[in-house]
């Protein structure tokens, strides 16, 4: 029996090239300011329209500030790109959430939160981290500003497909462990290239328990393992998160949807091209210590020395210890922190804020600590002040911004400093990703809330009350 992912390329190839890519029908486009301008240009000089406008989705988010968005942006580039895409979707008829809409925020949090990411579509968009809404159950992938045109022009794009894998993580997650961890321990593991050729299908006990939050936390870093996309099993938890969002079907829509979407499953007998299974019992809080996402490790472990790298490692592991400020076989906890990020598409929802404030109630915020947090649309700040997390954050000494990709990437004003460590639940720490010369460790909303409180690397787990929302990012 075919897997899922060979039900849902298949059902939508439009045609099949001999010794060429697949014709492959795209259900949902999102567009954001940095990575479409070229592609509206192209459709302008061609002299052609959208031709499915109604499937198409825009709104800025990576340039957008994170203060004062009621004011002219200060950079004249991010201006440019933002006020270029208001335009674009003016001039074609499209979707728009500008900036300070009740409805804008970072693409890939608004899409699953308003229903627009479906099980069963296949979904594009002129970035990587597309992947995420493959946590619906969908084919989601990034792609570059010409595939961006291509889509736009016909609502279709040529892809070659990829091969197929599956990753089942067993057991339980024990407290304080995360999604993110598991991402982070899974990029270790497999390394930055494990994936590449691959779409994941991630399947085991750990994430049937994950909330669908969680899911689309680990499906956005399915990127950062090579891969070209991740995505899991719609089931009951993904029916129960969609149901009465804005686009989701309704009445006996709703039914028929859901009735359809139980079908979406690889079979007992699926073959995949390549299957691992990881124990939840060998996963704990994790951080990073170089300079890609796969160099981490446990908060409680040191890290390695040169004699653990191969020889053809060992040179740019050199070279990222020496970027970060760090020693081989060195131990980070305890490690002095300047700044606390929590945000981005990967831990910007809410339950990531639950997350954070569950540490951080009845504490504050340690001196020298700059931190910035970012809820991923305007949909989590409403649901943030509603849960009276906003009074939790206030009291401990933070601040809420306003959304956007903020700290995540260095294009827009919040930018780590040269040489400062950032704590960061981002999904990168390349040089330079979040400011030039900022040193960057990625963690997830629990560890960054300890280093917020304690102003230095700590174990969210010394922190944790005896009971703690439930979180799954």
């Amino acid at each position: 029996m075919n897997t899922l992912f060979d039900k849902i390329w298949d059902s939508h190839v439009v045609q099949l090239v001999d010794d060429g890519p697949t014709q492959l029908y795209i259900d949902r486009l999102y567009c954001h300011e940095v990575t479409s301008p070229q592609a509206f240009d192209g459709l302008r000089a061609r002299g052609l329209k959208c031709f499915r406008p109604k499937q198409i989705f825009c709104m800025p988010d990576h340039n957008t500030p994170t203060h004062d968005q009621d004011k002219p942006i200060a950079d004249p580039v991010s201006r440019a790109q933002v006020e270029t895409l208001e335009r674009n979707c003016r001039d074609f008829g499209l979707t728009h959430y500008g900036m300070l809409s009740p409805d804008n925020g970072i693409i890939h949090v608004v899409g699953p939160e308003k229903g627009l990411s479906l099980p069963g579509m296949t979904i594009v968009c002129g970035d990587s981290h597309t992947s995420t809404h493959g946590a619906l159950g969908a084919i989601a992938f990034g792609i570059g500003t010409s595939e961006v045109e291509m889509v736009l022009a016909s609502q279709c794009i040529l892809q070659q497909k990829p091969r197929s894998m599956r990753i089942n993580i067993e057991g339980k997650l024990a407290p304080g462990v995360t999604a993110k961890d598991v991402a982070l321990y899974l990029m270790e593991k497999l390394t930055t290239s494990g994936g590449t050729g691959y779409f994941v299908e991630y399947a085991g006990q750990v994430v049937r328990d994950m909330s669908v939050e969680g899911r689309l936390t680990l499906c956005n870093l399915s990127i950062e393992i090579g891969a070209r996309g991740g995505f899991v099993a719609p089931d009951e938890k993904t029916f129960e998160y969609l149901k009465g969002r804005e686009y989701a079907p309704k009445g006996a829509a709703w039914d028929q949807a859901v009735s359809r979407w139980r079908t979406l499953r690889s079979g007992d007998d699926a073959v995949f091209d390549r299957e691992l299974t990881f124990q939840a019992s060998d996963i704990e809080p994790r951080i990073t210590y170089g300079t890609n996402p796969g160099m981490g490790i446990g908060i409680t472990e040191s890290i390695p020395t040169l004699a653990d790298i191969a020889p053809s490692g060992q040179a740019s592991f050199l070279k990222s210890l020496h970027y970060m400020g760090f020693s081989e076989g060195e131990q980070l906890l305890g490690h002095h922190v300047d700044y606390v990020f929590l945000g981005a598409c990967t831990n910007g929802r809410i339950e990531d804020f639950r997350a954070f404030a569950s540490i951080v109630r009845g504490r504050h915020k340690a001196p020298g600590i700059t931190a910035w947090l970012v809820p991923g649309s305007w949909a989590v700040d409403r649901q943030i002040r509603a849960e009276g997390l906003d009074r939790i954050l206030t009291e401990a000494g933070f601040e809420i911004r306003q959304p956007g990709c903020s700290a995540c990437l260095a294009m827009n004003d919040d930018k780590i400093p040269a040489g400062k460590y950032s704590v960061s639940t981002s999904n990168r720490n390349f040089e330079g990703r979040q400011g030039p010369g900022a040193r960057t460790i990625l963690a997830s909303p629990l560890v960054a809330a300890a280093a917020a409180v304690t102003g230095v690397i700590t174990d969210p787990r010394q922190l944790m009350p005896a009971t703690i929302p439930t979180t799954n990012s």
